[in-house]
């Protein structure tokens, strides 16, 4: 099947119209497109390896409207379908393919922005770095202001004796930032001041143990301290034994490392950040990049932040770091210590007492450092963290929309395939090329619809479990060398957790794939996982909208897949540990005091207490695993159990339930109830050998608030305190 036209009017279920559009288009059918672009009509390209050759021929195509007013919209259906085995059956995808491409783009969101005037910070060896900084003048001219760090080492040529460079010669201690905004700190404690030196060599011919090299760094260690190089450097004075070690601090807009080690060991580097080591091939690539890094520069705010859902951090205990651990970019960093230190200012004025519960810590993403691959958003138990271009609703869009088309076309056990847009994309188009010239390779099969993502860990579990629900077989993730090695083990914890779901509720077979590939070598090995058999999916597919809470989302997914499980419901299903966003609390009657700490350390209202009675009372629905109960506990009665439970065919989840319970205490002064035996036992137990609870004051530890304060106010010797 080669490249086509879609009419603008066809329907994506019109097999027929389908079958008969254009049969061949590229460049020999450039007249068609022309004629096509001077409708006002939505037009579709089924071509995306001459986009660049159509958009041009929309712009000069004279009564055509502007690409503004009118886009043009490109989809594959060659290598993705056309060229395969199964063309002959791909029909119902090919029209999946289209509709989706038909959507309107999703709402544009706010973006981050970056400012680099060029001022570019080059380090490594002093030879490298100013042969690099050379060869970057030469190419970029007046856009580029360089400094080079020249770091300890032996260079193999002299620094020339050029002064347009800042020199500067040092230890790198730390360099942080992003594009526009870097901040290096070094430490020099090289005699020779570069800025001084003249670079006539005349100390390296002077100094008797060869302890000066041309990156005119003295080695100390060699060095006997003969002097001859001061005495030689008199008229410059560059050179000075006594002068103390300097840490210097400086901005830059860019960096390029020229050393073997980077500064940044995260797997995404900042933008602006460009490590080379002394490769030649690889210096040049980016010394090519250093300009089109100059000037103004904008990217989408990638993710949402709602800080009351955060599971990170209560009363400076710390929960949930799923977040922080899978950045890549390492743009994700706890805020739980600012919360202790406001905790502590209010404590100091207003004189009270530590109260449990109140606000937690949460986390701090950086936009500058985020690069968007959604990785965050996935592992986020409770959806605090969301994926905000696209959002989970427009994404969703995309998939009912190809899932709907399929099946409407006839179209049966459909298997999503995603992948990213760059380097998986690649893939999958190498792979159809070469279904179409070696016989043993199948190509993407017809159930199987290949979607585009900006980033393959952009969607998870919540969308997952929504599309198996919708009707699809099976959900596939293709990873390449473009993903951080934390975000496969994150995507094999989310699909292990949904395929215990899904065989829980009784669907036979593999729903989840996780597909490893790098290049053209691992092609016939991502073919045949390409093939493998259909699992048992939904009996009649629901019709499901994502909402804008992830947890809401994976509710109604679930709720379907109970609906029309192929077996009785059991009472409850063991998900795995790890990456687990559902389970019950264990209480040790015997060890919980019912002190209720737990309760104001709970993020999602999981925990609530009893007004009129002393109850832990529980909703397991909205648990979220994050472990803050169980730190905050002060008596280690609680121990969290991953599941997902079924009683009552789910509705037993969603209410609250009485997990522990106890008779109360009754005040002895004025008998009302407050507290439990146990935990006024606990309480004496631990405090009550303090002075202010000697003698008769040992009632007080026995009475209620009010009554406690009453005693203490009416005792003739009790000093009263007043705040001033």
């Amino acid at each position: 099947m080669t490249p086509r036209a879609a009419n603008p009017a066809t329907s994506p279920t019109d097999t027929d119209e389908l079958e008969a559009g254009y049969t061949t288009l590229c460049r020999r059918e450039a007249p068609a497109f022309q004629r096509a672009a001077k409708s006002a009509e939505p037009l579709l390209v089924a071509c995306t390896q001459e986009s660049r050759l159509f958009l041009e021929l929309a712009e000069q195509t004279e009564g055509a409207p502007s690409l503004q007013e009118r886009p043009v919209r490109f989809v594959n259906i060659r290598e993705t379908g056309g060229w395969s085995r199964d063309a002959a059956q791909a029909t119902p995808k090919l029209a999946a393919l289209i509709a989706a491409a038909r959507l309107p783009d999703p709402e544009p969101v706010a973006s981050v922005s970056y400012r680099s005037a060029g001022r570019c910070l080059f380090i490594g060896p002093a030879d490298v770095a100013e042969r690099a900084a050379l060869a970057a003048q030469q190419l970029k001219g007046a856009e580029l202001s360089i400094s080079i760090l020249a770091t300890p080492g032996a260079g193999a040529a002299p620094i020339s004796q050029r002064h347009d460079l800042a020199v500067f010669n040092g230890e790198l201690l730390s360099l942080t930032g992003h594009l526009g905004q870097f901040v290096a700190r070094w430490r020099s404690s090289n005699p020779i001041d570069l800025d001084l030196c003249t670079r006539c060599n005349a100390c390296i011919d002077a100094c008797p143990e060869g302890a000066i090299d041309f990156s005119y760094t003295i080695d100390l260690q060699r060095c006997k301290s003969h002097r001859d190089c001061v005495a030689v450097c008199e008229a410059a004075g560059a050179i000075d034994f006594n002068r103390s070690p300097q840490d210097t601090e400086e901005r830059f807009d860019l960096v390029l490392d020229l050393r073997g080690a980077p500064a940044f060991s995260q797997h995404a580097l900042p933008q602006g950040y460009l490590h080379t080591g002394a490769d030649e091939a690889r210096v040049w690539q980016a010394l090519m990049q250093l300009g089109s890094l100059v000037g103004e520069f904008e990217k989408p705010r990638f993710f949402q932040y709602k800080p009351k859902l955060c599971a990170h951090s209560r009363n400076e205990q710390t929960g949930c770091t799923a977040c922080i651990d899978i950045c890549s970019a390492s743009a994700v960093r706890s805020d739980a210590s600012l919360k202790g230190k406001v905790e502590r200012k209010q404590r100091t004025t207003t004189h009270a007492l530590p109260q449990a519960g109140g606000q937690g810590g949460g986390i701090v993403v950086d936009p500058h450092l985020c690069v968007g691959c959604g990785a965050c958003t996935t592992v986020c138990p409770s959806g605090a963290l969301a994926y905000a271009a696209p959002t989970a609703q427009d994404q969703w869009r995309r998939l009912r929309t190809l899932l709907n088309t399929y099946q409407l076309a006839g179209g049966k056990d459909a298997a999503l395939l995603l992948h990213s847009q760059e380097q998986g994309q690649r893939l999958i188009d190498d792979l159809g090329r070469m279904a179409r010239v070696d016989k043993a390779i199948h190509g993407v099969p017809a159930r199987v619809i290949p979607v585009p993502l900006w980033h393959t860990a952009s969607v998870g579990l919540d969308l997952w479990l929504l599309a198996i629900a919708q009707g699809a077989s099976q959900v596939m993730v293709l990873l390449s060398d473009e993903e951080a090695p934390q975000y496969r083990t994150a995507l094999a914890e989310q699909m292990a957790v949904g395929q215990a779901i899904l065989h829980g509720l009784g669907f036979t077979g593999q729903h989840f794939h996780l597909l490893q590939a790098r290049d053209a070598r691992d092609l016939a090995s991502l073919d045949r996982a390409l093939r493998v058999p259909p699992a048992a999916g939904m009996a009649r597919p629901a019709s499901l909208s994502a909402q804008t809470d992830k947890r809401a989302t994976m509710e109604l997914a679930i709720d379907a897949l109970m609906a029309t499980a192929p077996v009785p419901l059991p009472q409850s299903i063991a998900l795995p540990a790890a990456g687990s966003p559902y389970g019950t609390l264990q209480v040790d009657t015997q060890a919980c005091t019912l002190c209720l700490s737990c309760v104001g350390a709970c993020p999602e209202a999981a925990l609530a207490d009893n007004p009129n009675a002393p109850q832990l009372r529980f909703i397991e629905k909205n648990c979220v695993q994050c472990g803050l109960c169980v730190k905050t506990c002060p008596e280690s009665a609680l121990t969290l159990e991953p599941r997902l439970w079924l009683a009552d065919e789910g509705r037993a989840r969603k209410q609250h339930r009485v997990i522990n319970e106890a008779e109360p205490f009754h005040c002895v002064s004025c008998g009302k109830p407050f507290g439990t035996l146990r935990a006024i036992e606990a309480m004496i137990g631990k405090i009550g050998a303090h002075p202010a609870f000697s003698g008769d004051k040992a009632q007080r530890l026995r009475m209620c608030g009010d009554c406690r304060v009453n005693a203490m106010f009416s005792d003739p010797n009790e000093r009263r305190i007043t705040d001033v």
